[in-house]
């Protein structure tokens, strides 16, 4: 079983800044046409300062920190029994290409079902930018299956 006491762990916080490269990949692997996304002429033709971040790319980001795996280590999860259970996103406000974005991961909930045969664990982050104007909330729910 997890440990429950992880309940309300910060994980160490950490900053990413998307680069336009990434977001090219990104727009161009989920068939995103609107030139906004990948091209900073259009996007600042279009009134905005750089490109948007579209708003799934943000996860990427995350896993872009210096160890995407430290929560699975501090609960002792081996990779093998995980399953990905939910991902959700609550934007507050745009960010752009070349932002410098501050994610703050916090564990909000570890809780079994089937008697202990499924454990999650959900976790939290906060997306701000410099200044502190929180930017999103994504919320990750992992599945561990245990037996």
């Amino acid at each position: 079983m997890i440990d429950r006491s992880f309940i309300g762990h910060a994980l160490p916080s950490f900053t990413v800044t998307a680069d336009h490269r990434g977001l090219r990949a990104f727009a161009w692997a989920t068939s995103q046409s609107d030139a906004v996304y990948y091209d900073p002429c259009a996007a600042q033709a279009e009134g905005m300062q750089n490109c948007p971040i579209p708003p799934t790319y943000l996860f990427c980001l995350e896993m872009e920190g210096p160890d995407p795996t430290a929560m699975r280590r501090l609960l002792d999860i081996d990779i093998a029994r995980v399953l990905h259970g939910e991902q959700h996103f609550t934007y507050h406000a745009p960010a752009f290409a070349g932002e410098a974005l501050q994610f703050e991961p916090v564990i909000m909930n570890i809780y079994d079902k089937k008697n202990g045969a499924l454990e999650f664990v959900v976790r939290q982050t906060v997306v701000r930018r410099a200044g502190g104007e929180v930017v999103a909330t994504l919320r990750n729910t992992t599945v561990v299956r245990n037996g």
